[in-house]
């Protein structure tokens, strides 16, 4: 059989990959921005041409077989290895640009404060931030330009390299004014879940109550009824509730330093406790010149946080 990569089979197997890694036509068509039924027709050319099935087809799946599994894997590396290169060699005539995603509360509360001494220290360097907490994937951050990305996560990527450079320490936080109302709030078992403000997605996949039931689980404090509390969507909003005065959030020491240096956030009962996730830095493969000042100075800023917080909050339990 003569194997070369003539132009139809590069276009079967581009729909093969995508819909292999989505696990569904429908996706893989979006992505492509082509219609279900050509994704469908382009990969039954491929496996004619093979002379051999790639996926198993049921009315609600569709699962590779093992041979669909193999070249699913050999064509995600080389796909990547193509972008990542193309990436670096793309020539615009602009000024450098980096483009960094990041987690929302992370961006307004931690990074954007921070940044003019990045552009201070490397005035020839652009740098545009987003504000996102979507799932990251190579192909998207490929075709939407963005280079990397600040994960607030477990981690656990496996098409993309990420190194942690922040660890996060939980507290509860109240303002002055609801500690004035609440003069007999002493100890972690005088809470009450109507006083709790949760984020209810720290991290995709996260429980709703996920970092309340780290906490108290790590303090051995009896857990108070979780649905009775307000619930919001992005940390800075639960922060934004415990500044108005309305109950008690769980603070990470990055979003809380400031508030706390001024006074308008209270730590409450002395004990921290390190969080199960960490903010991380995540690229594709190979990160450009630029980016990789960016992640240097990240880390930098990082190590100079992470001593200030030791010095303002109490230790982890």
């Amino acid at each position: 059989m003569n194997s070369r990569l003539f132009p139809s089979l590069l276009a079967w197997l581009r729909c093969f990959e995508a819909a292999a890694r989505h696990g569904s036509f429908t996706r893989a068509a979006a992505e492509l921005c082509i219609t279900q039924g050509a994704v469908s027709q382009q990969v039954k050319q491929l496996e004619t041409w093979l002379g051999r099935t790639l996926f198993v087809r049921t009315p609600r799946t569709l699962m590779p077989t093992p041979e669909g599994k193999w070249l699913a894997v050999v064509l995600r590396e080389s796909f990547g290895a193509i972008e990542d290169a193309l990436s670096q060699m793309r020539v615009t005539g602009e000024t450098p640009v980096a483009t960094l995603s990041c987690s929302p509360s992370f961006a307004m509360q931690w990074l954007t404060p921070r940044l003019g001494d990045f552009f201070r220290e490397h005035p020839d360097v652009g740098l545009r931030v987003f504000g996102e907490f979507h799932r990251l994937d190579r192909t998207r951050m490929v075709r939407d330009g963005v280079e990397a990305a600040v994960r607030f996560d477990l981690g656990g990527y496996t098409d993309l390299r990420a190194s942690v450079f922040l660890e996060e320490w939980l507290i509860p936080v109240a303002s002055p004014a609801f500690l004035a109302a609440h003069p007999d709030l002493q100890s972690p078992s005088q809470l009450r879940g109507e006083w709790l403000l949760h984020d209810s997605s720290a991290w995709e996949g996260a429980d709703p109550f996920e970092e309340w039931q780290h906490w108290c689980a790590c303090t051995d404090t009896a857990p108070p009824a979780w649905g009775a509390g307000q619930q919001f969507n992005l940390s800075q909003l639960a922060l934004s509730a415990a500044l108005a005065g309305q109950g008690i959030a769980m603070g990470r020491a990055a979003l809380v330093l400031e508030d706390v240096q001024h006074g308008r956030l209270v730590p409450l009962f002395g004990c921290s406790v390190r969080s199960r996730a960490s903010y991380s830095f995540v690229t594709t493969a190979h990160p450009s010149p630029p980016m990789l000042l960016v992640k240097e100075w990240l880390a930098l800023q990082a190590q100079r946080f992470a001593e200030l917080r030791g010095a303002l909050l109490p230790c982890p339990a």
